[in-house]
């Protein structure tokens, strides 16, 4: 298929488009809110194109493009592309402090912080969160469900009495002694890892089987509290939209058209 062909048959949705030279190698990625409109103006005269487009536009033998669902997916995986492929024609996006990103630490007793640096320090990172405000809800809501600890201090368990966290029912209280073992609390961070990992099913699987054993067991409150856990994943469903940044290759899914053929691309 010719360029020319692909140019017309361009979506008009939102996406990504990666514009490859005669070897296949990725020379630029891009995001556009129309794709049809934003490809084809590469394609048009190049007298209101700067010296950079007028030399890209020269390399580009083919390209790509991916469908999203919005314009914030589509700046989430036009970042994550660019980290990935380093185009030489893109300029890099510098400054990862500038979005948001979930923090689970590595340590005895993890916590979730939200941070705008990545460190490679053995934590797990999750973002970036866009708008900055749903990674505040996000913690929000892991902090209610799961419990994890919010505090800075050292967890010896020789504290004699626990913080109003603990009352409010937004620690497990691993300060305490007798509150909250180590193998429970890091049952909860593993709980955690798995829904920023975006296993959602895996992980509701695991709070109802929790929940009906607890239930045989006759302990009932535990049976509520994995009841309402795994209520909560549920109710989380499809609304998860966030890329994993963790110190290892990402996996990115979208659609790929060429003429009457739709591909899923990982």
């Amino acid at each position: 298929m010719t360029i020319a062909d692909k140019l017309a048959s361009l979506p008009t949705s939102s996406g990504i488009y990666l514009h490859k030279d005669d070897r296949g190698r990725i020379l630029y990625v891009g995001k556009a809110k129309n794709l049809r409109s934003r490809v084809r103006q590469y394609f048009q005269s190049s007298r209101n194109q700067d010296a950079k487009t007028r030399r890209l536009v020269k390399l580009i033998s083919d390209f790509e493009f991916i469908v999203v669902d919005s314009e914030v997916e589509a700046l989430v995986l036009e970042s994550n592309l660019i980290k990935k492929h380093k185009p030489r024609f893109n300029v890099m996006l510098k400054d990862d402090k500038q979005y948001p990103h979930l923090k689970l630490t590595n340590e005895p007793f993890p916590k979730v912080v939200i941070t705008r640096r990545l460190v490679r320090d053995g934590s797990s990172y999750y973002g970036p969160f866009l708008p900055a405000v749903l990674a505040r809800k996000t913690l929000n809501l892991i902090n209610r469900a799961f419990q994890l600890r919010t505090c800075e201090i050292e967890i010896d368990g020789k504290l004699p009495r626990p913080c109003l966290e603990y009352h409010l029912k937004r620690c497990l209280g691993p300060c305490v002694k007798g509150l909250c073992s180590q193998e429970e609390y890091q049952e909860a961070a593993r709980d955690v890892k798995t829904l920023l990992d975006g296993k959602n099913k895996e992980l509701a699987g695991d709070l109802e089987q929790r929940m009906w054993r607890f239930a045989d067991e006759n302990k009932f409150e535990l049976a509520a509290k994995y009841r309402d856990l795994h209520q909560t994943v549920i109710s989380l469903g499809d609304q998860q939209k966030m890329a994993t940044t963790a110190d290892r290759d990402v996996d990115i899914f979208g659609f790929y058209r060429e003429g009457q053929r739709l591909a899923l691309q990982l």
